[in-house]
């Protein structure tokens, strides 16, 4: 069974929006994209390159799909073998897209990404994608997340775990933190919540 991966950027309270720039995700009005870029530093970038040299496939949102089709087709050599990897993109406006081994899921999302955790393959990794990973949230369909938390609050903005998010609990896998202050931690679902008293 492939486990479905999600890798993000988050701010201490939790927004996951426009990390890279200021163009990058400004829906909702948000003005504060780019906040992750001063905190980048050799420590993120070498968990990054480890993250993404293992064999995975892609599970995209349109939003995140457009983004990354507009830049990495013409910069593999920023990540190596983006190019052969195979995206599964949910979509209901895009049927077919010139990117090489872009598959767009067809019917009702859960019930295909449920299907593709069944097949052989490597496991899936999920960038970006906001709106896609509330629906997999709200359908308990993620094994492992790979977070990113840089030391800055927004206050404002779309965040990893908003309202309809399921009690789960997790297991801390792995744990970092880089020069500049950036905790990389690794979460894996471990079953439902359990609460007792002190």
């Amino acid at each position: 069974m492939r486990k479905i991966i999600v890798l993000s950027f988050l701010s201490l309270d939790g927004v996951m929006q426009g990390p890279g720039g200021p163009t990058e995700d400004p829906s909702g009005d948000f003005t504060l994209g780019g906040w992750s870029v001063p905190y980048f530093d050799d420590g993120v970038g070498k968990a990054m390159d480890e993250q993404l040299s293992k064999p995975f496939d892609l599970l995209l949102g349109r939003r995140t799909f457009e983004i990354f089709a507009s830049y990495w087709p013409q910069h593999e050599n920023e990540w190596p073998g983006i190019n052969s990897k195979t995206k599964y993109v949910a979509s209901t406006t895009l049927t077919s897209h010139e990117w090489n081994n872009t598959v767009f899921l067809k019917g009702d999302v859960v019930d295909a990404v449920k299907q593709l955790k069944q097949e052989e393959g490597p496991d899936i990794q999920v960038h970006g994608s906001g709106n896609l990973i509330q629906t997999l949230l709200k359908h308990d369909l993620i094994d492992e997340f790979w977070l990113k938390i840089f030391p800055v609050t927004l206050g404002t903005g779309r965040r990893l775990f908003a309202e309809g998010t399921l009690p789960t609990s997790y297991t801390l896998v792995e744990t970092q933190a880089s020069p500049s202050g950036v905790l990389i931690a690794n979460f894996r679902r471990v079953g439902e919540l359990k609460i007792s008293s002190f």
